[in-house]
């Protein structure tokens, strides 16, 4: 026992504030739903899921585009495009500044054309990290432009939506990009064209209301959160507990709300799938 106390005891040692800063940024990461580290490097190898819980990290528009196009080539719709202030908003245009200088986009959307598989199709991907990806009159106007040219080419469309819903400081008129995108696609239905809407983390508000959920087959990565309101917002409206999986994909699949979750390695080649099945022709000029 006397030995016990006068042994020499092992302490953690404290990283030094330099050894702290000599540190990548970014080198590392956690999985915000099971607490595992992982390097970013196999994290990106693994298409940002966690490798320990499956969680899908949150992705960029650029981001999709490069795991769903082949190659990642798009060409691009729209890319000058560029929201204003219509309705004086405070401190709106500053906030657009900050969202493109840390995004690198113009706004919450890339539109476009590519191929999957060998196969023409338009695309359209949302980016919540641009304002929470909110629905504003370029997103809107954009989207609708991208339908216009699915029909058009005789192209199916893909939108990948993520989305807080409508953009406050454009009032009206982003309530107005709910209608006008839903028009669009109602034309595209009659014309016999092909939507594919795919749900991400998160969807809510006017973007589940309208385009999102008006899709030929709709399909949602898994766990994805969406709906039309936030969970606390429902449970102070009606007054009870909701289940601990409300508005997940899984809870939604099970409800009728959509046609598969799949998984983000999965995503590509039910695609390709998808477009085979319903006998998308792949000799289309690509960009043309």
């Amino acid at each position: 026992m006397l030995k016990d106390l006068f042994q020499k005891r092992k302490y953690a040692t404290i990283p030094s504030e330099k050894t702290k800063r000599d540190i990548p940024e970014g080198l590392m990461n956690k999985c915000p739903k099971c607490g595992t580290i992982q390097t970013s490097k196999e994290l990106e190898k693994n298409l940002k899921v966690c490798t320990a819980c499956g969680y899908h990290y949150r992705l960029n528009a650029m981001e999709r585009i490069q795991l769903t196009l082949d190659e990642g080539r798009i060409f691009e719709y729209d890319n000058d495009m560029i929201s204003e202030d219509p309705l004086q908003f405070p401190d709106y245009i500053e906030k657009l500044d900050k969202a493109k200088g840390s995004t690198k986009l113009l706004d919450a959307i890339v539109t476009g054309e590519g191929t999957i598989g060998g196969y023409p199709v338009v695309v359209a991907a949302m980016s919540f990290d641009f304002m929470g990806g909110s629905l504003g009159s370029v997103v809107g106007e954009r989207i609708t432009r991208a339908v216009e040219a699915a029909i058009q080419k005789k192209y199916p469309i893909i939108i990948y939506s993520t989305s807080g819903g409508a953009r406050m400081q454009e009032s009206i008129l982003s309530l107005m990009q709910m209608a006008k995108t839903s028009a669009a696609l109602s034309k595209l239905n009659e014309e016999g064209g092909l939507f594919i809407s795919v749900i991400t983390d998160p969807t809510f508000g006017g973007v589940s209301a309208s385009f999102a959920m008006l899709g030929d087959i709709i399909i949602a990565e898994p766990a994805a959160p969406f709906g039309f309101t936030g969970r606390r917002v429902i449970e102070q409206t009606i007054k009870q507990k909701l289940p601990d999986n409300f508005q997940t994909s899984e809870f939604n699949l099970e409800h009728g709300q959509l046609d598969k979750v799949v998984s983000r390695k999965d995503m590509r080649p039910t695609l390709i799938k998808l477009l085979d099945m319903h006998g998308v022709k792949g000799d289309a000029t690509y960009g043309g």
